[in-house]
């Protein structure tokens, strides 16, 4: 649980030096999916120091989907909004309502409520049908960006970061469907491909989103789609559970941490500095 939380903190102010350098990054022209738009953004120092900051939230992400059921991870990783909304109120100046810090408690006290109900990761690996199912899906979330780039205004925003949210998903299921670090098994393991392309089209969608569109609408996208589907798929697949008699109390402390990022999702832009 301290590795998710880790994740959180890494993820949350990475947000806050990623988005600063997207806004700042001249827009391109045509799909509001542009690959290019990323390259412009890597010429920023503070989108590197934020990839610098994944990276080791990835790693800690890593180490918490191989101890913790799936719906803990991706509550933690939602929460990562409570982070960005505090870090952005501190560093940038940005100001919180009462209802904002309202929110950034009820993150806090429904993770605290996942620690406490949590059990240990299901024993569940997946099957072949599971592991392709994720690769398809990688893909899929790729043409789905295709088709949400040529939407407008809020749906756009929306549509990108609910792809982005699948892609983030997909890594989330792939790490545990990935049994086998043996370099000939994970060649021949297809949810290592669907790790690989999941992340990156979820990188290029939600900086395509944050570049282009509403930021409250892309967020609250990504959090929806970045936790849900990999919490059902944890449950029905791969065996995760609470512990006895404690499933009231993590269904209510997901619940929560959702609805209070949800609440936050404004914070997955900060403002650029002036």
């Amino acid at each position: 649980m301290l590795c998710a939380l880790g994740t959180a903190v890494c993820f949350g102010t990475a947000s806050v030096l990623q988005a600063a350098a997207t806004r700042a990054t001249a827009p391109g022209t045509g799909s509001g999916v542009d690959p290019m738009l990323l390259m412009r953004a890597l010429r920023q120092w503070r989108y590197l120091a934020g990839l610098a900051l994944d990276g080791v939230g990835f790693l800690l992400e890593l180490v918490a989907l191989l101890s913790l059921p799936i719906y803990a991870v991706s509550a933690a990783l939602a929460a990562s909004l409570a982070v960005t909304a505090v870090t952005a109120s501190r560093v940038l100046g940005v100001r919180l309502s009462g209802v904002e810090w309202a929110a950034v408690l009820v993150v806090c006290g429904g993770l605290a409520m996942l620690g406490l109900s949590s059990g240990a990761e299901g024993t569940g690996k997946g099957d072949t049908a599971l592991k392709v199912g994720v690769l398809v899906t990688a893909v899929g979330v790729l043409a789905f960006g295709a088709v949400a780039g040529r939407l407008r205004g809020r749906a756009r925003a929306a549509a990108l970061g609910l792809g982005a949210g699948f892609g983030f998903g997909v890594v989330e299921v792939s790490v545990r469907l990935i049994d086998d670090f043996a370099p000939m098994a994970v060649l021949t393991n297809p949810a290592a491909y669907a790790l690989l392309i999941g992340g990156g089209a979820a990188f290029l969608l939600l900086t395509s989103a944050l570049q282009r569109g509403s930021v409250t609408a892309a967020t609250a996208g990504m959090v929806i789609g970045e936790t849900i589907g990999p919490a059902w798929v944890g449950v029905s697949w791969l065996g995760d559970r609470t512990r006895e008699g404690l499933m009231p109390l993590a269904v209510t402390g997901f619940a929560l941490a959702v609805l209070g990022a949800l609440a936050l999702a404004r914070f997955g832009e900060a403002p650029a500095e002036e």
